[in-house]
């Protein structure tokens, strides 16, 4: 498969883009190490040695007063402070690859959980039918029918602020866990409607039917002729709803509603550059492109599966 889906140059620069953003996020404790950084604590008032100079990490700001502190700029080496400091003296690199460990996280187990939701939802709807059809597709309607990043905020803010306490589990404001389920639970209705189809599409096919008048089991039926069919169709939606769990992680995040401080992703940096727009840009722009450039080569990746997998559907 990998070599049939390697022949388009466009899937080779998706698999490259991703698998180098992944390795790139994993290597982000390796580099501060290097580099000599922490990437959680302010230090307003360090410096950093470029071409032999040590130089101040916030620098008087460029107007004719020389009013205020701007946070020291990219140099585009490979050391510390390459893609410069933050306003609170943090190094920008550490910060994306931190960041981008925290976003993937969330958004991969945010897209497993969804998947696994919408499997279960589908195949109980779509194989059973009856009452627990019309019971789980009226419930699904009415998620539908919330707007996605509206349903988000409000579960976040009612979560984030305090936790959540379930008996003796415990979940505080800063806990992954809660924008993980919050992710995977709005975009249930948008992976689970497909999925019911196919289940329902495979429930009246013949080998199905042949099954059931051998005798077989509703449970080894699912196992053995529904599950291995499902397989497919989630495997090709599971890049493009993990696409949709980092924008989603970033968009909470930027607001404040998803990882909180002192931990970093994507929607976090972008939020720490707002006020650096028109100074250093770069702290916004660089979580901004990264996320623009993993959602991207997600959605390729996810239109050649889909190709590989339904060749009849390509067209679609």
């Amino acid at each position: 498969m990998v070599r049939a889906l390697s022949v388009k140059r466009d899937v080779i620069f998706a698999i490259a883009a991703l698998g180098l953003v992944v390795l790139a996020s994993l290597c982000a404790p390796l580099y501060a190490r290097v580099a000599g950084v922490d990437p959680f604590s302010s230090n307003v008032a360090g410096t950093a040695v470029r071409h032999g100079q040590t130089l101040d990490l916030m620098q008087p700001n460029d107007n004719p007063l020389h009013l205020g502190l701007t946070p020291l700029g990219p140099d585009w080496s490979a050391g510390a402070y390459s893609l410069g400091a933050d306003s609170q003296g943090r190094d920008v690199a550490s910060r994306l690859l931190y960041g981008g460990r925290s976003s993937l996280l969330i958004a991969s187990a945010a897209a497993f959980l969804c998947l696994c939701l919408s499997g279960s939802i589908g195949i109980c709807a779509g194989y059973f039918g009856g009452w627990v059809d019309i019971l789980l597709s009226r419930l699904l309607d009415i998620l539908w029918a919330i707007p996605v990043y509206l349903f988000a905020i409000s579960l976040s803010v009612v979560t984030v602020g305090h936790g959540i306490h379930l008996g003796f589990v415990t979940l505080g404001a800063d806990s992954f866990l809660i924008p993980i389920g919050i992710i995977a639970l709005v975009y249930v209705p948008y992976a689970a409607r497909p999925l019911r189809a196919r289940v329902l599409s495979l429930s009246r096919a013949d080998f199905v039917t042949a099954a059931r008048g051998m005798g077989a089991s509703d449970f080894r039926i699912l196992r053995r002729e529904i599950l291995p069919n499902l397989a497919p169709s989630m495997v090709v939606l599971a890049p493009l709803v993990l696409a949709l769990c980092l924008l989603a992680e970033s968009a909470l995040s930027f607001l404040s509603l998803g990882v909180q401080a002192p931990s970093a992703s994507w929607g976090t940096l972008i939020q720490d550059g707002e006020g650096l727009l028109y100074t250093r840009p770069i702290v916004a722009i660089a979580p901004g492109v990264a996320i623009v450039i993993t959602v991207l080569a997600l959605n390729i990746l996810g239109n050649a599966l889909r190709d590989y997998l339904d060749p009849k559907g390509a067209g679609r």
